[in-house]
């Protein structure tokens, strides 16, 4: 006589049960790893946004350093107002978008052992006359190929002396520099060669560093730039004696709902 052995199983009550707990871990592990995600997404987003951020203020902050005094201006969007950076400002903050400076030329002063030109003129050089200057450790010859070499209109330089914002125009050979016209009214033992303008623009909502054009103070901005930064949402600077303050803002767009944005402070002195 066969006997059938009866084996335990789940009652349908059981099994419905371990169904609706099975749902309900799994609702809630599926929310745990959406939230989990999310913040990997915030977080790669500021970490860009920051990076981003930093390299750009970095940037400018190397830039500023070489602007000659008294050669920093703002200016609004359609240039309608220039103003010296250290002026008391005509219109609100918000509503300056260039900054525009006179840099020295660092590439030939950095270029090799013997600097493109040092800096220094020998105003007591017998052999100075009344246009022509002596400057002893320069290598003008230099500061005349890495010219060609980064401006494609080979500007003439011009010479900037101290406490005197004007610039003017000269020929450069050897070690002597010789001023265009009339020279310099007041002549002083240090000065700063310069070729090109500078000028930081926000445009569309873009930063672009506008180079290669005349060194010569607000004077119209060129057509050659290279972007900088992107989703800028903050671009504001002021002046203060010789130190320049700036702060640029970025964002970072993850969602239609969601924007990130990271701003970087400097001060230039």
């Amino acid at each position: 006589m066969n006997h059938k052995r009866l084996t335990p199983a789940f009652s349908m009550l059981e099994l419905v049960f371990v169904i609706t707990i099975l749902g309900i871990v799994s609702s809630i592990g599926a929310e745990l790893i959406a939230k989990v995600y999310e913040g990997y997404i915030v977080q790669r987003a500021e970490h860009r946004a920051t990076i981003k951020t930093e390299l750009a203020a970095t940037q400018i902050a190397n830039r500023l350093t070489s602007a000659i005094p008294g050669t920093v201006y703002r200016k609004n969007s359609g240039a309608t107002v220039i103003e010296e950076i250290t002026d008391d400002m005509s219109l609100p903050g918000n509503a300056y978008t260039v900054l525009q400076w006179v840099a020295s030329d660092m590439d030939s002063y950095n270029a090799a052992a013997t600097p493109g030109w040092s800096g220094f003129c020998d105003i007591d050089d017998p052999a100075n006359t009344a246009n022509s200057l002596s400057t002893p450790g320069s290598a003008l010859g230099t500061t005349t190929a890495v010219i060609n070499n980064l401006s494609s209109s080979a500007p003439a330089p011009k010479i900037y002396f101290p406490y005197d914002s004007n610039e003017y125009n000269a020929t450069i050979a050897g070690t002597t520099i010789t001023l265009s016209g009339a020279g310099a009214p007041h002549i002083v033992e240090h000065y700063k060669l310069a070729w090109s303008s500078y000028a930081l623009a926000v445009e569309n909502g873009d930063l672009y560093l506008y180079y290669d054009f005349p060194a010569i103070p607000a004077v119209g901005v060129g057509t050659k730039k290279s972007l900088l930064l992107s989703n800028v949402s903050t671009f504001k600077f002021k002046g203060d004696g010789q130190t320049i303050r700036f702060k640029i803002c970025k964002e970072e767009r993850i969602s239609e709902d969601i924007n990130i944005t990271a701003c970087k402070e400097k001060a230039v002195f």
